[in-house]
């Protein structure tokens, strides 16, 4: 399955970029103070998974399955942690919704292992 959105560059890079507006538009709905408080259990799992997700797809756009693109993963996972910062700014102007520096970890954990396991599937492959 990677290798198909390796080969076809453009959808992957399309689901990057529809990820990326989704995370913004889930980021932009203001909540009452206590609603806030009581949807935070499933924070961890939501932040992790869905920059874990817009990892794996902004990694495949860019790095495409050929080692000589190796070169651009850690520029990818520097925009890609901004980005993660940059959400959590923009929540600070949201009513109802937090900047947390929790947020961010948890979003960058799902960005570290989106990393390790692309490059464990490169790695494999050479095997």
């Amino acid at each position: 399955m990677i290798k198909f959105f390796e080969k076809h560059n453009k959808l992957s890079l399309g689901i990057t970029i529809l990820i990326a507006i989704i995370i913004f538009c889930f980021s932009s709905i203001s909540f009452e103070p206590v609603v806030a408080q009581k949807g935070n259990s499933y924070s961890i799992i939501y932040h992790s998974f869905i920059f874990f997700l817009l990892g794996v797809f902004f990694l495949i756009s860019i790095i495409q399955g050929k080692e000589k693109n190796l070169k651009f993963l850690f520029l990818s996972f520097i925009i890609l942690i901004l980005y993660a910062v940059s959400d959590e700014i923009h929540q600070f102007f949201v009513p109802g919704r937090f900047c947390t520096f929790a947020d961010v970890l948890f979003d960058v954990s799902g960005i570290l292992l989106a990393g390790l396991g692309y490059l464990a599937v490169l790695s494999f492959r050479k095997i």
